[in-house]
């Protein structure tokens, strides 16, 4: 039963790419990829490429250092109490809101009450308050599976706490980090409804981090939307390859910090 469920899961998701990559490998060629969409069924999705790749750089320049720093107050520091009840309460809370409340909050509050407007920025800092959860929760793991005996000897040897944080504890825990990393970029590169009413939708190259665009994934809906289904096919075919080498790169680099440790 064990193996037959295994089997199942990897089947279904062999069977989801495998569905998309067939039905969209064709439509991609170099024109594609390096030229701006030209009515129905024309054109490429070179400046949704480029709005995916900034958004994604944007988030994880804005939610890591939050969520990092988070987990280590709540395993470091922080004493069991209410005033950690509440963090995790927040953050399980996050978790569990739905993405088009998100999307909502986002564009009442930076798109509309900031006077940010439809903005690259505006979609990052949306996408940086969904996946805290994510890298409070992962990041607190990775802190918690560190020995105890490595935060005893460096402390034995006249180490400061933070020095000993910085210096033994984060290292030895970079690969879950690395870990929480990966998961964020996973839903940022996926994420419609909150892009959607924070980023926009125009079809054009952002020139700044306060310009509108569009990224891959509403590109997709809305090609969806207009019965583009080629051209959808050919995106999400794009978008799957995109999350793949960022997950493959993210893994090396977490397999050398591995075999560094060690």
């Amino acid at each position: 039963m064990i193996w037959a469920a295994a089997f199942i899961t990897v089947g279904v998701v062999a069977w989801i790419l495998l569905y998309v990559v067939i039905n969209g490998i064709g439509k991609i060629n170099w024109d594609f990829l390096t030229t701006a969409p030209q009515g129905f069924g024309g054109g490429g999705i070179y400046p949704m490429i480029i709005a995916t790749c900034y958004i994604v750089i944007l988030t994880l320049l804005i939610a890591p250092p939050i969520g990092i720093c988070s987990a280590i107050y709540l395993v470091e520091y922080a004493k069991s109490g209410k005033i950690v009840r509440v963090i995790r309460f927040a953050t399980e809370s996050l978790s569990g809101i739905p993405s088009i409340v998100f999307g909502l909050f986002g564009y009442l509050f930076f798109v509309t009450q900031l006077e940010w407007k439809y903005s690259l920025l505006s979609g990052a800092m949306t996408l940086s308050i969904m996946v805290l959860p994510t890298m409070i929760r992962t990041t607190e793991e990775a802190l918690k599976s560190v020995p105890v005996s490595y935060r005893e000897g460096s402390l034995g040897l006249g180490a400061s706490k933070l020095r000993t944080i910085m210096k033994v504890v984060l290292p030895c825990a970079l690969p879950g980090i690395l870990s929480a990393v990966i998961l964020s970029i996973g839903r940022i590169v996926g994420e419609t409804a909150a892009v959607y009413f924070t980023v926009g939708f125009a079809p054009r190259m952002a020139r700044s981090i306060m310009d509108s665009s569009r990224t891959l994934s509403v590109h997709m809906y809305v090609l969806t939307k207009e019965g583009d289904f080629a051209n959808a096919f050919a995106t999400a075919t794009v978008l799957i390859i995109i999350v793949l080498t960022m997950n493959f790169i993210a893994n090396l680099i977490g397999k050398k910090l591995n075999k560094s440790r060690i």
